[in-house]
């Protein structure tokens, strides 16, 4: 077998394109042209959504993310999700619906690695801390904190000391898109992972949920479960069959009103009895006092940031810091400034 051989970037771009005409739906984003906002030269070997996933893997941020928060708060037990294995089971499942809708895999991908960039430690609990903090210190015109936003300017301005990655903007749009609360990703690919997080999320959180103890077999819905199956792999499976089979038949990305209404019902279920209930709220005012001293204080001495984005806001300078911490550097900083150092 002759050894492969080199080939320029137009010619691995023709090769591409070629390729994604036969083999992915019209309605597929394409690969090429790529849309950045500073123009780069292409790759002979990886196409720009490619190069945007390796981007992501390859930053400082993503790397946090496997001592970040999903739910528990620094777990007893190595089974338990962080923000990191939450980000690989998003990125797997939209793979998966993405590939048989014939949809853009790699572009998937790109926006499921990079979705979660920005959220804060101490999971939702921590955004909505730090969300109060911006708002009480520097007013509404300050915007306040959503994770979906901080992790669109984590790829466009922190990351690479203030250069960002200069990502495609498809793949900037499904970052900022993938939350419900914000606006919906024009690409069905933005479209797939925003759907996908939440079955995730709901699936995986009450898989820790029952291995914590916080909620027990007999609590969950008997007729969402019905609808959805016992397990929670069971529950994923129909959740991306329906999925799939209604987005075929509806060129659009949604799922079935019988197992939607279910899969509605149970997140009403876990926000209740896990996202707001009484493990939750015990350590919610824990939280919060560790994020607020820590906040308070880099307010009052902006110059201890250790590192700040050139042109940042004093409001951008302390959340960019908080909002990068692992749960684990966040409590030794709080420790650092609270207890003595003979104590701690």
């Amino acid at each position: 077998m002759e050894p492969s051989v080199a080939i320029s970037a137009p010619e691995f771009e023709a090769r591409v394109r070629a390729d994604e005409e036969e083999r992915l739906s019209p309605l597929a984003t394409r690969s090429y042209p790529a849309r950045r906002a500073r123009p780069e030269s292409d790759c002979g070997v990886r196409t720009p959504f490619q190069r945007d996933r390796d981007r992501i893997v390859h930053s400082k941020a993503f790397r946090r993310l496997m001592h970040k928060t999903q739910v528990f708060v620094s777990p007893e037990g190595d089974h338990y999700r962080t923000r990191l294995t939450h980000t690989l089971e998003v990125t797997q499942v939209s793979r998966t619906v993405a590939r048989a809708l014939a949809l853009n895999e790699d572009l998937v991908e790109a926006i499921g690695l990079g979705h979660d960039l920005g959220h804060p430690p101490f999971g939702h609990i921590g955004e909505a801390v730090l969300d109060a903090c911006v708002r009480e210190r520097f007013g509404a015109e300050a915007g306040g904190f959503r994770h979906w936003e901080h992790s669109l300017r984590v790829v466009d301005v922190i990351e690479r000391d203030g250069e960002g990655l200069n990502l495609c903007e498809p793949v900037r749009e499904g970052i900022l898109g993938h939350s419900s609360g914000a606006p919906e990703p024009s690409t069905l690919e933005g479209r797939i992972v925003r759907l996908v997080d939440r079955i995730a999320y709901i699936n995986h959180d009450i898989d820790d949920a029952l291995r914590a103890g916080v909620i027990a077999p007999g609590d969950l819905p008997a007729e969402d479960l019905a609808v959805l199956g016992p397990t929670g792999s069971a529950r994923i499976d129909t959740l991306v069959h329906d999925l799939v089979e209604h987005s075929a038949a509806a060129g659009e990305v949604v799922q079935g009103p019988e197992v939607g209404e279910a899969m509605a019902r149970l997140r009403a279920f876990v926000f209740e009895t896990v996202y707001m209930g009484p493990q939750a709220r015990r350590e919610h005012g824990r939280i919060e006092t560790v994020l607020r001293t820590l906040f308070e204080h880099h307010c009052e001495h902006p110059e201890e940031v250790p590192v700040a984005v050139p042109g940042a806001s004093p409001a951008e300078r302390v959340v960019d810091y908080l909002a990068g911490m692992t749960d684990r550097y966040c409590i030794r900083e709080f420790q650092g400034l609270t207890v003595p150092r003979s104590f701690a």
